[in-house]
C-alpha cells in the first residue's frame, strides 16, 4: 500500500485505449490510491475504444491541481478531444510545474504538446506522434518506458507493466 493517501485523477474523453485507461488505474488502486475520472462533464460515461465504459467522477473544470498527487492520461483516440479543453492544458501546465508524477501512453502525448511543457524533455509515445513530440521540442525515444523527471512516458499496450510500475514508483517517491 505505498500509494495510500494519494488522489490520482485519470482524465476521460470518447475512445479512450481501454487497456491503457484501466491498467495503470488499477494498478494504482491495488498500491491504495483514491482515482478519481475527469472528463468534460461530471457523471456522463464514456466507451473506451473496445467498449468498456468509465463515467467521470469530475468535471475537468473541477479538478484543483493542488489537491492531487498524480494524473494519467491514457492513449486512444480521447487525447485528441482532451487537449482541446483549456482547463486540462492548464491543469497539466500546473502539475508539472509542481513537480507531480504525469503519466501518458500512446497518444496521451498530444495532451502534453498542446499544454507545451515538452521542451527539452525525454519521452516516449505512440510512434505515429514522434513528429508531434520532436516539433514540440521533446527528445523521442523508442522504448518502453521513459522517464524524466516527473514525466512518465510509454509506447502502447505491450508497454503498461514497466509503465504503471514506473508510474507508482514516482508517486512513491513524491
Amino acid at each position: 500500500m505505498s500509494l495510500k493517501d494519494k488522489t490520482i485523477i485519470c482524465l476521460l474523453d470518447d475512445e479512450f485505449e481501454d487497456l491503457e485507461l484501466w491498467y495503470p488505474v488499477y494498478r494504482v488502486r491495488e498500491e491504495g490510491a483514491a482515482v478519481l475520472f475527469a472528463g468534460p462533464e461530471k457523471g456522463r460515461t464514456h466507451i473506451g475504444k473496445y467498449g468498456v465504459p468509465a463515467t467521470a467522477d469530475l468535471a475537468y473544470e473541477e479538478v484543483d491541481g493542488a489537491t492531487i498527487d498524480g494524473l494519467l492520461v491514457p492513449g486512444g483516440w480521447a487525447p485528441d478531444k482532451i487537449r482541446r479543453y483549456p482547463k486540462v492544458l492548464q491543469l497539466v501546465k500546473e502539475m508539472d510545474a509542481a513537480g507531480k508524477p504525469i503519466g501518458q501512453i500512446c497518444h496521451a502525448g498530444w495532451v502534453l504538446v498542446s499544454a507545451k511543457i515538452l521542451n527539452g524533455r525525454k519521452v516516449t509515445s505512440t510512434p505515429g506522434i514522434r513528429d508531434d513530440m520532436e516539433n514540440a521540442g521533446a527528445e523521442w525515444f523508442d522504448e518502453p518506458v521513459v522517464v524524466d523527471g516527473n514525466l512518465i512516458s510509454a509506447r502502447r499496450p505491450p508497454d503498461l507493466p514497466p509503465y504503471a510500475k514506473a508510474f507508482v514508483d514516482a508517486l512513491a517517491r513524491k
